[in-house]
């Protein structure tokens, strides 16, 4: 059985071969040159030591009504997720109070009442007041 030599890269020259594929060197270029084997190991070292991953820059074109719409949508986001935020500390806040009455007062207070019981229950409150 004929053993497999194992070769084993330096840093600097994976660098250097990633650095040249940046370059716009050919992938199958490069890997001839230097005698690596697969382009598995070449994408790996890209991954590692290139400047993004990949040696294209992505270029967006948009026209100016489609990013102003982009940021109007980003805006509207920012918005929502502030007014979710907000809606989530007043739970909190509601839950927490709860706990407090029913410690306080020694009563139960339910948690589920459905929302026809609700109208109802404010209707006839009002209707007292």
């Amino acid at each position: 059985m004929e053993k497999i030599p194992l070769i084993r890269y330096s840093e600097a020259f994976k660098k250097r071969v990633v650095r040249e594929y940046e370059g716009g060197v050919s992938a199958g270029s490069v890997r001839e040159k230097y005698g690596s084997s697969g382009g598995s190991t070449m994408a790996t070292w890209v991954k590692k030591y290139g400047r993004e991953g990949s040696r294209y820059e992505l270029m967006v074109i948009q026209k100016p009504e489609e990013r102003e719409r982009i940021k109007q949508l980003e805006k509207r986001v920012q918005e929502l997720e502030r007014a979710l935020a907000q809606v989530m500390l007043d739970k909190l806040m509601l839950e927490s109070l709860v706990e407090v009455i029913e410690e306080e007062e020694g009563i139960e207070v339910k948690k589920n009442i459905e929302a026809r019981s609700l109208n109802e229950r404010s209707t006839k409150h009002k209707k007292a007041a």
